[in-house]
């Protein structure tokens, strides 16, 4: 008896080390595979690097059969999303206002979100109406803010007060917002939700810019888009008298010079993703940040 038990013991030895070896190697092999997955996702941001490179260029989606390796490129520009630091700095609070209404916050609190994002980036300690500054801050247990200066990154907005509260409405505001764009929202790449709140209008109306970008196909990057060449034209469409209301005129723009650079790297299952975002990418391009991200 005392053989069997010890013979059972030891098989039970012997399973645990190979279970425990097989780890060592899943885990030796996760790490190899992700850093394959992270030098293919470079390979792809140094194509979409390329000023040559166009958006609908087959070079941004590469695979190699044999291997499974390869990546995917997506090219977009900044201006698809709202400048949280250009509203600011503008004063447009009512801009901020309307999209924290269209999210459902209510307005006494889409008021105050918006005074108080404003005190973060002014240079001066005096309290908006619904606003909050250093003192306010300071009772709730932080201190040394609010910073008094544009925001640096857009997940510094979670910082300021109130802004919970738009998180709990709309948890994909970052996607809403940028700190990097040339200011206005680029009406050739921002969807139909963005343009109806900046321009006050219904979000059928507003389709019909998108629509139009798009062209006949419905497909967005094909040889018969129609991007608009001027604000103007776009305003029109929407029936907005750029004289009448240069308010809303001057959110618009097209042809932002700011670009993201989406690349997603894959190598035997693992996949790995990049975010690279280039000012001037057709003549002097200026890195303005890199972000990455590991992909289950």
């Amino acid at each position: 008896m005392a053989v069997l038990w010890l013979i059972a013991i030891l098989a039970m030895a012997c399973i645990a080390a190979l279970r425990v070896i097989s780890f060592d190697m899943e885990i030796a092999s996760s790490k190899i595979h992700g850093s394959r997955a992270w030098q293919i996702a470079e390979m792809g941001i140094a194509v979409g690097s390329n000023p040559a490179v166009k958006r609908a260029d087959p070079i941004l989606r590469q695979l190699n059969r044999d291997t499974g390796e390869g990546f995917e490129v997506r090219l977009t520009t900044e201006g698809a999303r709202f400048n949280l630091n250009a509203i600011l700095l503008q004063d447009d609070k009512a801009l901020l206002r309307e999209i924290f209404s269209l999210w459902g916050l209510e307005l006494e609190d889409a008021q105050a979100v918006a005074d108080a994002l404003g005190d973060w980036v002014d240079a001066d300690d005096e309290v908006a109406l619904n606003g909050a500054e250093k003192e306010d801050y300071e009772k709730a247990g932080r201190v040394n803010q609010p910073f008094n200066r544009p925001f640096y990154d857009i997940s510094e907005a979670r910082l300021v007060r109130g802004m919970n509260l738009v998180e709990a409405v709309r948890p994909d505001w970052r996607e809403w917002f940028t700190v990097w764009s040339g200011g206005a929202l680029d009406l050739n790449e921002a969807n139909a939700e963005m343009i109806a709140a900046a321009a006050e209008c219904q979000l059928e109306q507003a389709d019909l810019i998108p629509e139009t970008v798009r062209g006949a196909d419905g497909q967005r990057d094909t040889e018969d888009d129609a991007p608009f060449q001027n604000a103007a034209a776009a305003l029109d469409l929407l029936g907005i008298d750029t004289e009448g209301r240069p308010d809303l005129a001057r959110r618009f723009t097209v042809n932002d010079a700011t670009t993201r650079i989406e690349s997603i790297g894959y190598a035997a299952g693992a996949k790995r993703k990049i975010n690279v975002i280039v000012r001037n990418r057709t003549g002097k391009p200026a890195l303005l940040e890199r972000t990455e991200e590991i992909i289950p």
